[in-house]
């Protein structure tokens, strides 16, 4: 069973910035694809952005492009969050998910097989 575990959460301030990380371990089968969702208290998860496993383009909300960025790590199998410029309303514990087949809906917590446990970021005002 892939296992992803987040980790790099923490509190900042408004306008500060926080790298998240994604660690993927197990990796008994090939990845597609693999995405950041966030989820703050009383509202939805929602997707954060995403970077496929191969290739060089990645996918971002609108809400934070211009602010955050996805990149890995190939050799040590890990994907990162950058997040500058933060706002009081990016707080949400975050989630990293990786997707075995991708169907081409980049943005849905659907397309994804496996989840991390999340880590939490908050950002005061």
């Amino acid at each position: 069973q892939v296992q992803l575990v987040e980790s790099g959460g923490g509190l900042v301030q408004t306008g500060g910035s926080l790298r998240v990380s994604c660690s993927i371990s197990r990796l008994t089968v090939s990845l597609d694809l693999v995405g950041w969702f966030r989820q703050a208290p009383g509202k939805a998860r929602e997707f954060v952005g995403a970077i496929p496993w191969r290739g060089d383009i990645t996918y971002l909300a609108d809400s934070v492009k211009g602010r955050f960025s996805v990149s890995r790590d190939f050799d040590d199998n890990t994907v990162f969050l950058q997040m500058n410029a933060l706002k009081p309303e990016d707080t949400a514990v975050y989630y990293c998910a990786a997707d075995r087949l991708y169907y081409g809906r980049y943005f849905d917590e659907m397309e994804y097989d496996y989840w991390g446990q999340g880590t939490q970021v908050t950002v005061s005002s």
